[in-house]
Parts: structure tokens; sequence; C-alpha cells
């Protein structure tokens, strides 16, 4: 169950806080609804039980606050609006990177499409899904790890009656299984009529907590809508049989051809109409919405005002079928429409005033009516609801969970390709030009790096590639539905550096080789020699790569942006390279080559099978200004991001 206790915004200039001292309950095989007018306080009161937004108070899921649980998805699924994925991934895919985020098995991902109706677009792009499917796939992406509970802000807004009952369908469905469902809308006949409670928010207080048969009987108020072109005529002729039969029976004329009719029923209206020759379009039961504060009793609420309204043209069912007759949609909660208390039952409908379908709309500029087609096909509507099954067995977390996530999220979107290709077409024309120039030392022509250029386009390429590491997950947050930001884990922060690194060093490897070949078919031979000292060059420009690769992973989860993180690869060269090689070579410095030798000659022992060589020439990499300026700019960034991931914690 969730327990919400004492939940208070924080209120800006003077303001008054948007949830003040919200508190309530969920139980476990309830769907419990969240209800409230826009700017009521519902989705403030939900971020705050979700740790999204600071605040004051605490939520207990099944005794627990969120941040003393391990793993939150496995525990609280949440839909928040659209799917925060890349708009270039596929829904399988997305699935799949959830899978190995959650350490749950990559058939997991089929079994929840299946579930949810998705199979068919599995292949589909996350951009190019309607709202409904979106929708379909955001719970998906909340059953995936088989939380417990599920917490959904306004997950019906924009969808179709049949998406509406779809979706209400599985929520009730997983509550059924034993689950606790926490759900916010803003409709109070759909609160009452898929909800097992209700809690009610006005102005940010809790006004009301109650089961869904006792809201519906003390806030919904039923009522018959009529249509008709005679609608004045009939409305006198229903007040004058209310006075002669002396019952308490109210006629709102809500503009044009439309009657609400309260304290009567289809019948006895249908008969009046009937008996005068009256012809009805529209005969309907509906129920209407007498605001937060209503009371108990229905007969001393206060009427609705005699405007048109649009919220008063919702029905509280699906739109009735062309030719049939209007029925209330049957549903497993209690019935928000009562009969009347007048003690008789409501008899059938007269079938001379059963309702007709309504004229299509005309498309602007001509007079032929013409359909709206739908965004996209939808696939079939299941004719049975069925969760994907339990997750039985949930492997031991391993260091192999964040590579895998980390590999599927860097290989599921086209950009680390075309940054790829991009960069050694790139390598090969520079190469090609400096060698037609001349006067470039082989190992830059290799490395179609030009002397006036503060990094080679490989470096540049995969400086690009570790900044979108961290830059896509903070533009599209798969990962912080649970927590609201990107998580600062050590083991995902490490999975990045690692794929980072093997990006850059293929990449590395194929400017070299293709710069090479081409230069090998356009001048010959003499031009791809291989030098005498190429283990140290290699050494070299393998770190150069991998520092910036590095770089920008850092720079990116420190600043939350690709785009810092690019920048701060460039501004290692621009920047840190000029003040290292000023320090390195003021009155009190010997250069780096008497440096490294003092530091050889200073280690106390000798390294066997020749191990101080292969530090010495670490140590004249270091030494060197690029090198040296690499090496502290990582330091730096890597410290900053300890420091903000610590803060993060505190807070």
């Amino acid at each position: 169950m969730i327990q919400a206790i004492g939940l208070t915004s924080i209120s800006r200039k003077e303001q008054p806080p948007a949830v003040d001292n919200v508190s309530f309950e969920a139980h476990a095989g309830r769907v419990t609804a969240l209800l409230g007018a826009p700017g009521a306080g519902k989705t403030t009161a939900l971020r705050l039980m979700l740790e999204l937004q600071r605040g004051r108070g605490i939520t207990y899921f099944r005794g627990r606050p969120l941040h003393r649980i391990p793993h939150p998805a496995h525990e609280v699924g949440v839909v928040l609006g659209d799917v925060p994925g890349h708009p270039a991934r596929s829904v399988r895919g997305h699935l799949r990177m959830l899978c190995a985020a959650s350490g749950v098995p990559a058939r997991r991902a089929d079994e929840v499409l299946e579930a949810v109706g998705l199979v068919s677009l599995r292949d589909e792009r996350l951009g190019t899904l309607s709202r409904g499917m979106d929708r379909r796939l955001g719970l998906a992406c909340a059953l995936l790890p088989d939380p417990h509970t599920l917490v959904l802000d306004d997950p019906a807004g924009g969808l179709a009656v049949g998406e509406r009952r779809w979706l209400y369908d599985m929520l009730r469905e997983h509550a059924a299984q034993g689950g606790t469902v926490l759900c916010s809308t803003a409709d109070p006949k759909e609160a009452a009529r898929f909800a097992d409670h209700v809690v009610t928010l006005d102005g940010g207080r809790v006004v009301a907590d109650q089961r869904a048969a006792d809201f519906a009987r003390t806030r919904l108020r039923p009522r018959v809508v009529v249509r008709s072109p005679h609608a004045a005529r009939l409305s006198v002729l229903l007040a004058r049989r209310a006075r002669s039969t002396q019952r308490s029976v109210e006629v709102v004329r809500e503009g044009g051809n439309r009657l609400c009719v309260y304290g009567s029923t289809c019948a006895e209206v249908g008969e009046t109409a009937f008996r005068n020759g009256i012809v009805v379009h529209q005969l309907a039961d509906e129920t209407g919405d007498m605001g937060p504060g209503a009371g108990t009793d229905t007969k001393a609420s206060p009427a609705p005002e005699s405007q048109p309204s649009a919220a008063t043209d919702a029905r509280s069912g699906p739109d009735p079928e062309p030719g049939a007759a209007a029925v209330p949609n049957p549903s497993p909660t209690p019935d928000p429409n009562p009969e009347p208390e007048t003690g008789t039952p409501a008899p059938e409908p007269v079938p001379a005033v059963s309702p007709q379908p309504e004229p299509p709309r005309e498309a602007p500029g001509d007079g032929t009516p013409r359909p709206t087609p739908p965004r996209q096909p939808a696939p079939p509507r299941p004719t049975t609801v069925t969760l994907p099954p339990p997750v039985l067995v949930r492997p031991a977390p391993t260091p192999l969970r964040p590579v895998r996530y980390e590999i599927r999220r860097a290989t599921g979107v086209p950009t680390g390709y075309v940054v790829g290709a991009c960069v050694l077409a790139v390598s090969a024309l520079t190469a090609v030009l400096l060698a037609r120039i001349g006067h470039t030392p082989q190992p830059r022509l290799l490395a179609a790096w030009p002397v006036e250029a503060p990094l080679p386009p490989a470096a540049l390429g995969a400086g690009l590639l570790g900044a979108l590491a961290f830059g896509d997950e903070f533009r599209h947050p798969a990962l912080a539905v649970d927590r609201g930001t990107v998580p600062r884990r050590l083991g995902l922060l490490t999975a990045k550096l690692f794929v980072a690194s093997l990006s850059a060093l293929a990449l590395a490897v194929l400017t070299v080789g293709c710069t090479a070949e081409l230069l090998y078919l356009v001048y010959g031979s003499e031009l791809v020699a291989l030098p005498a000292d190429w283990p140290a060059l290699t050494a070299g420009w393998l770190a150069l790569v991998t520092g910036c690769a590095w770089a920008g992973v850092l720079a990116a989860g420190v600043f939350r942006s690709t785009t810092a993180g690019l920048a701060a690869v460039v501004a290692v060269p621009l920047l840190v390279v000029p003040a290292v090689h000023k320090i390195t070579e003021g009155p009190s410095t010997r250069g780096p080559a008497p440096f490294a030798g003092r530091l050889r000659d200073g280690l106390p022992l000798r390294w066997p099978f020749g191990g101080e060589q292969h530090l010495e020439a670490l140590l004249r990499l270091l030494a060197q200004p690029v090198g040296g300026a690499m090496a502290l700019s990582v330091s730096v960034l890597l410290c900053a991001y300890a420091f903000t991931g610590l803060r993060g914690r505190v807070r």
C-alpha cells in the first residue's frame, strides 16, 4: 500500500503552496483515483511522493520510502506523461535497453509488448507513435520490472473512448492481482467509473476521501439530457407536469436545443414528448458534476447554472452507436448513476425518441463530410486484458548489467554510426590534402591532424561520442522515471567510460587504417612506411583519443549537456594546454625529458622484465603539454562528477 503523510510543496514568492498537508492512503488490491481540477495539485503531489520535487512530508511504499528501496523500479512503476525515450529508438530496442537496466531477461520486452498490444509496432520509432500507442508503451515500461505499485499521472488524457477503457481494464487487472494502483484524473465521472476509492484535491488540500460508491452518491448528480428542435416548448411541458404531480423536477436549458432535466427519468421525459407530438433527437442518462465541495444530500445541493458548458456535455459512457439506444456503460465499479429517489424503477425507453446519430463534421472549404484519418492505425483491441507474467527469479546485480545497458543505448540509435562515418570521411580527405600540400610529419599525416588544428577529427569524434553518453540521458531520460534524474552510480559511470573507451579505440584504429590505405592508393608506399618509434606514437595516439572520450563523458555528466561535454574536450588544447605549457617552460622547470629522467632515477626499486621502460614512456607522455593537460582535465572533471553526485545524495 501507499501511505502519503503531510505532503507539502515549497512555495515561492510568498505564494500559497501548491500542495498543503496532503495525507491519504492507497490500499493494495484497489484502484485509487486522485481527483482534482487542473491546478488542484495532483501532479505536484505525485512528484512529492516520488521524490522528484523538494518539499516536506514522506511517502511509504509498503512501509519504505522511495530512497530506502534498493531498486525503486522493481517496487514502483511510474507513468508521468509521454515516454521519455530517444525518438529514433525502436519500441523493442527501448524496452530491451530498460530490461538491461532493470536486470530482467531480454525476453521480458516481448512479453510486455504482447500484453499491451504493441507486437505489430515493435519496430516503429518512438517519435512516430500516436498518443494512444505512446501511453501503451509508457504502461509497458512501467510493467517491465514487474512492480507492485503503479503511479500514473492522468494516463487517459487525450485518449479515445476505446483506449481509455483498455487502459482502465489493465489497471483494474493489476489491482485484482494484488497490486496497488494510484491514478490521477480531472474527470469525476471517470473516477467514479474506474476507481474503487477516490481522493479529491481542491486548492492543494484533501477535501474528500471516500469510496467510489459514496463519491458517486455525494458528488455526481443524475440527470436526463434531451435534444429537440422544440426544446422551449418541452421545457414548459415538463415544468407543468412537475407542478401537477408535486415533484421536484428542475429543467435547465443549456443553449440551442439541449435540455438537462434533474429529478426525472428518460421514460417520463419521453412519454411527455410523445404525448405532445414533440420530436426528440437525443434522450440519454448522464451524471452532472456538483463540484468538490458538494454535500451528501442530493436534494439540498445547489443546481447548476443555466449556461452552456462544455463540461456538462460529457457522457458517463461512450457515444451511442448510430441507431442504438443509449445505455449506461457496464463496469465492475459501483454505478455512478443511482436511481432517482422516487422509489420507482425507470421503465424502458420509448422507441419514438431513440437517439439519432449526429451529422459528420464538414471539412473546411467544401460541403462534403470527410472523416479525419487517424494518425496511425491502432492494433486491434484484445477481447480480454491480460498482464505479462510475473518475474519469478530476479538475477543478482552483476557488473555486466550497466555495461549491457550502455551498449544497447549506444547501438540503438544511428547517431554513433553517423558520427563515426563522418570522422572517417573527414580524416581521409584531410590526409590526402595534407599529403598534397606537404610539410606535414608522417605521424600527423596518418592521424589527419594538421598543425593548425587543436585536435584531429578522430579525437573530436571520440569526445562527441563520449558527450552523447550522458547528453542523451538528460535529453531523453529513460532512467529518470523513478528518481527524476540520471542516477550517478559508480557502476553506470564505469560502464559509460568503458564503452566510450572501446568506441574511441575503434575510431582511432579505423582512422589510421583508412588514411593509410587511401594514402597508399593515391601516393604509393613511401607515405605509409612504419616509423621506428611506432609503439610510443601508437600509445600516445590511443591515449589522446581515449582521454578526449573520457573528458566528454565526465563533462556531459557534470554539466548535463552534450554541448558542454564537447566544449570541455575542445577547451583542453585551447585553454588547458597553453597553461600547462607555460608552467612547464617556466624559469624553475627543466623541461619534460629531465623531469621524466629525475622521476625515474628517484624510484627506490627497479621493476622486473624492463617495467621501468614502460613507466618511463608513460611519464614522458604525461610530461608532454597535451598529455598533462588531458590528465589534469580528466582528474578535475572526475572530482567534479563525484562532488555533484555526493551533493545530490545529501539533498
